[in-house]
């Protein structure tokens, strides 16, 4: 029998499927239909909804109606759950008030409620009104037809009906809830996304369009005082938009993926600092580039975070201090990765920006994300004159 069991499964995921692609009404349909066979059989004809108590009247046509319009108009109980409870409500009513034997089509009494609390979304404190005035008029027609049931007797059958009603309204409350919390927590995905991929532009746009201005303005000072110099110089700004289309490339393939992951070996890394180093140099920035330590693999991450604040430093080092010496240093560590990027000069460092709706940009988004790693990082300027970007960063190993 272990043997079996694998292989009965696959047999069996084939109709489940197909049974959860059918509409409501086909499922209730079967239901309904179910319920009215069940009703016809022996062993079952004691078990349901009765109330009254009175002689028992022998079956005929009419009680085969009842019967049937107990069960069958589940087949809308939830398209319609309010037409469905009325006329299941109504059959049973007659049923009870005739004196018909119980049958187990009366439970979809229950079911009609269970309904009616849990799919009706228009007049729902009309439909309990209405539901128990008519339970009231059917309990006084027993009892004007001799039912030898007394008032406690009616009461707690109708506690029963009651608490079928705020069982369908329980399950309506939650599945209420459950649908807010995923549209909240999808609002707030979205909008997370839409500010990562802001400060990922913000990051490279910034970066790449202010070397290729320096770049371009120094080719354009190089055609009157050393033209054999400027094609140097238009040859950097050429390079300098390549990277920029390969990583507008990387992020559009990232807004285009349809569930899987972009590529980790296509997202900027720690091993490219070095071509930004050498960008900035080419732009006329004289940068010092320096590690320590040995290099470790990372998660894609964290080498991401590392390489956008070298990026960003490097951007604001060329912007706001032209030609101070700039030095860039990583540290590699067993626990954490260090990046010190410190410019000289007497230039100011660059005024930090508000959050905006996007949850801010440049170095105020670089901070959030580094923080959103466990990391620190402080800019600010140096006592000494220039600037100064402190970054450290938890060392993640990389999934595999």
């Amino acid at each position: 029998m272990s043997r079996r069991a694998p292989r009965s499964l696959p047999r069996l995921r084939a109709p489940l499927a197909r049974w959860q692609e059918r509409d409501a009404v086909h499922k209730d349909g079967v239901l309904a239909l179910v319920l009215a066979l069940l009703a016809f059989a022996p062993t079952l004809s004691q078990i349901g909804a009765q109330i009254g108590d009175l002689p028992r009247r022998p079956g005929d046509a009419l009680s085969v109606v009842l019967i049937l319009a107990q069960a069958l108009p589940l087949t809308v109980r939830r398209r319609w759950p309010a037409a469905c409870l009325a006329a299941v409500a109504a059959a049973f009513a007659v049923h009870q008030a005739l004196g018909f034997a119980t049958t187990f089509a009366s439970v979809g009494l229950y079911l009609a409620l269970y309904s009616a609390g849990a799919h009706q979304v228009r007049f729902r404190r009309g439909t309990a009104v209405v539901a128990s005035s008519g339970y009231t008029v059917l309990a006084v027609v027993l009892n004007r037809l001799g039912s030898p049931q007394h008032v406690p007797d009616y009461l707690a059958f109708g506690l029963v009906l009651a608490v079928a009603w705020l069982v369908g309204s329980t399950v309506r409350t939650r599945r209420t809830e459950e649908a807010t919390r995923r549209r909240l927590a999808a609002e707030v995905a979205t909008a997370t996304e839409r500010a990562r991929i802001a400060r990922e532009l913000h990051d490279v746009v910034t970066h790449h369009v202010t070397a290729m201005v320096v770049q371009a303005d120094a080719a354009q000072f190089l055609l009157t005082s050393a033209p054999e110099r400027a094609g140097d110089s238009l040859t950097a700004v050429s390079d300098t938009g390549r990277r920029a289309l390969t990583e507008l490339r990387y992020l559009l393939g990232v807004l285009e993926a349809t569930g899987d992951s972009a590529p980790a070996d296509r997202a900027p890394a720690l091993g490219r600092v070095g071509d930004l180093v050498e960008q900035a140099r080419r732009s006329g920035q004289p940068v010092e580039f320096s590690e320590q330590g040995q290099r470790r693999p990372q998660g894609v991450d964290v080498e991401l975070a590392a390489y956008r604040v070298v990026q960003e430093a490097l951007t604001n080092a060329m912007k706001y201090a032209a030609g101070k010496p700039t030095r860039v240093l990583l540290r590699h560590g067993d626990a954490h990765i260090g990046i010190e990027v410190t410019t000289d000069g007497p230039a100011a460092a660059p005024a930090p920006r508000k959050p905006g709706p996007a949850g801010g940009r440049g170095l105020t988004g670089l901070r959030t994300r580094v923080r959103m790693l466990d990391g620190e990082l402080e800019a600010g300027p140096r006592p000494e004159g220039g600037f100064e970007v402190r970054a450290t960063i938890p060392s993640q190993p990389r999934q595999e």
